[in-house]
């Protein structure tokens, strides 16, 4: 009994305690009433201000809570009879289409919050419970398609910014609208769910949609900085998995954001593309190798944005890659061979001889490229050996791009006279399938043996030389250049005894020395010194613009020619998956990385590891010289 005594009194006085306080709080709202009407009568555009507010007040109550800004506080904030309401709405085509007309057309924002409420409902339908029912799968996709083709004209039209305005124009003008305080929720509302979408849908084709339109309403993330970390990680993340059409979009998005921002988010975008780069080269297969490359342009053209920033970045990558090179070259250690053949080692060199080679022309970066020029010819001379072919064909083309956009001459025919130079003595058991050399770092034992490697050997050193001499065709000094490695060839011409490959070194021969002559007759006419560099720049550059000296006219043969060899060795090749499928699961041991072969164990052409006595090893030696 006396427990329930205190109970009660305990009562009456918290009653009593409430009711003193809400008489307080009547008589301050009493008084600021008082104040609000002494307003209304000496200020009446105040009053119609008021009157403004308290009808869109009135609109947004009758409505869901549109803004995402604070979820978990959404549903707290309207009463239970709201919610009850909002349980049984059910979205269909016409009442969708409806409202999107109203928005569109007359800028009714009653209409454009109960579309962005139906799009919200839509982004995360499956995952949470919004208050929306939506009728069958064409609305769901009515829904999407309606709000992200409309919401960007939509929110131009009602804050008064005209489409034909830039990005940055169109941002800069933004926060000045005098309807942005109203609009800003429904802006973040729209926002807020398209970021959610990206990181539920799975369709590409919604993606690369949803991505379009984004980068359209871009201006609108930009208002709200808190989202455009989350953002650039969804496209970030997009970019680097996802199919051709979607990665576009993808990045088109990231660079956008990056020159809109300028300093703020370059960091942060370039960062982010550079390790998701990085991070896709150490799983790449071969089907990889085409997207691998797109992924490496996007990365240079956003580097390109800002050359000095990304210099920094390419100088501190280039000294890492040159610490691995020559650890290896000191070491000879199996993981340091390991790192510096594969394919994040690869692309990470592959991207900055890119970069170097777009942005050389007109910005400093001979300290990079020297720096490049070195690692590339150390990693070139660490690994000579046939089984490398692929990495040593890789350094070369990396030799003459760099060359071809710096105009510096690179003496580069030495590599390229060394692959000519193997000779294969084939033992043991022939080659069952074709190899896609541009797929693989390092060659399988087993191809060594086979006639297509002497001829991958002759066809892509035969490439090669002919683009570094290209290059330097019409320069005064060609026949200087040329002679060295016109007594090599002619060496191999002689020693060859396959009479295909015999024909194309003597073709090459043939115009090499027939340039050489045009150039000898030419630059025996002149009068001035090898000192006066304006003249001898000047040299030829007639003939050169031209395009129809010999020389020149061979090098497009041959391109057209290996483009060919490529299609028909493709179709060749067997179902890479399937065949390292069987070969993985036949394997007893397995090496670590995909590109290196567990040398410690004899392994068999079909990739079996072999515990019978190892056959003898085939032979490659130098021709003497």
């Amino acid at each position: 009994m006396e427990s329930e005594d205190g109970k009660k009194l305990e009562d009456e006085i918290s009653i009593g305690t409430y009711s003193a306080q809400n008489k307080k709080i009547l008589s301050d709202l009493s008084i600021q009433k008082k104040k609000l009407d002494r307003l209304k009568k000496k200020d009446p555009e105040f009053s119609k201000f008021l009157e403004s507010f308290k009808t869109d007040a009135k609109a947004f109550q009758n409505e869901d809570a549109y803004s995402d800004e604070d979820e978990s506080s959404d549903q707290g904030e309207q009463g239970e009879d709201d919610l009850a309401k909002d349980k049984t709405k059910l979205l269909s085509n016409h009442v969708v289409n409806t409202w999107c007309q109203m928005a569109r057309e007359d800028h009714s924002q009653t209409a454009l919050i109960s579309l962005l409420n139906a799009y919200r409902a839509a982004c995360h339908y499956g995952t949470e419970s919004v208050g929306h029912m939506i009728e069958n799968s064409e609305t769901f996709c009515n829904i999407l398609l309606s709000t992200l083709s409309n919401a960007d004209d939509i929110f131009r039209g009602l804050l008064q910014i005209p489409s034909s305005h830039s990005k940055k124009e169109a941002s800069q003008e933004l926060k000045k609208s005098s309807k942005w305080k109203t609009l800003k929720p429904l802006v973040k509302s729209y926002v807020r769910s398209t970021l959610f979408l990206l990181n539920q849908v799975t369709d590409s084709d919604i993606l690369t949609f949803a991505m379009t339109r984004l980068r359209a309403s871009l201006i609108f993330f930009l208002a709200f900085p808190s989202l455009i970390q989350r953002l650039l990680k969804a496209t970030v993340h997009l970019w680097a998995t996802s199919g051709r059409e979607l990665s576009s979009a993808s990045f088109l998005v990231t660079r956008d954001i990056a020159v809109l921002t300028g300093s703020t988010y370059f960091d942060t975008c370039l960062s982010k593309t550079l390790l998701a780069f990085i991070a896709r080269s150490r799983v790449t297969e071969i089907t990889d190798i085409k997207h691998m490359q797109f992924l490496r342009d996007c990365v240079v053209e956003l580097c390109s944005l800002d050359v000095p920033k990304s210099y920094v970045k390419a100088v501190a990558s280039i000294n890492h890659c040159a610490k691995i090179l020559r650890w290896g070259m000191q070491t000879k250690k199996k993981e340091s061979i390991r790192m510096a053949c594969s394919w994040e080692y690869v692309n990470c060199i592959d991207l900055w001889v890119r970069f170097i080679s777009a942005n050389i022309r007109e910005n400093d970066l001979h300290s990079l490229f020297y720096m490049t020029t070195q690692l590339i010819t150390g990693l070139a001379h660490m690994l000579p050996g046939p089984r490398y072919l692929p990495l040593r064909l890789k350094s070369i083309e990396w030799l003459n791009a760099l060359s071809s956009s710096s105009g510096y001459f690179i003496p580069l025919s030495s590599l390229v006279l060394d692959i000519l130079e193997y000779k294969v003595v084939r033992e043991g058991r022939k080659a069952e399938n074709a190899v896609n050399i541009t797929s693989i770092l390092k060659l399988p034992k087993h191809y060594l043996k086979s006639k297509s490697f002497q001829d991958e050997c002759y066809h892509s050193a035969v490439e090669q030389l002919s683009s570094h001499f290209a290059q330097w065709s019409y320069h005064i000094s060609f026949p200087d250049l040329a002679t060295i490695p016109l007594i090599h060839l002619g060496r191999i011409h002689e020693v060859t005894t396959i009479e295909s490959l015999r024909r194309m070194v003597k073709r090459l021969i043939d115009q090499v020395e027939q340039n050489v002559a045009l150039v000898q007759k030419k630059r025996d006419d002149v009068s001035f010194s090898p000192h006066e560099h304006q003249l001898v720049d000047s040299f030829l550059q007639l003939e050169k613009s031209s395009l129809n000296a010999p020389f020149t006219q061979y090098y497009k043969s041959v391109l057209d020619k290996a483009v060919e060899r490529n299609l028909r060795k493709y179709r060749s090749l067997p179902d890479q998956k399937t065949t390292t499928r069987v070969a993985t699961k036949s394997r007893k041991r397995v090496a670590a990385d995909p590109h290196v072969d567990a040398e410690d164990q004899p392994v068999a052409a079909n990739g079996i590891t072999d515990n019978k006595p190892k056959k003898k090893a085939v032979k490659v030696q130098k021709l003497s010289a």
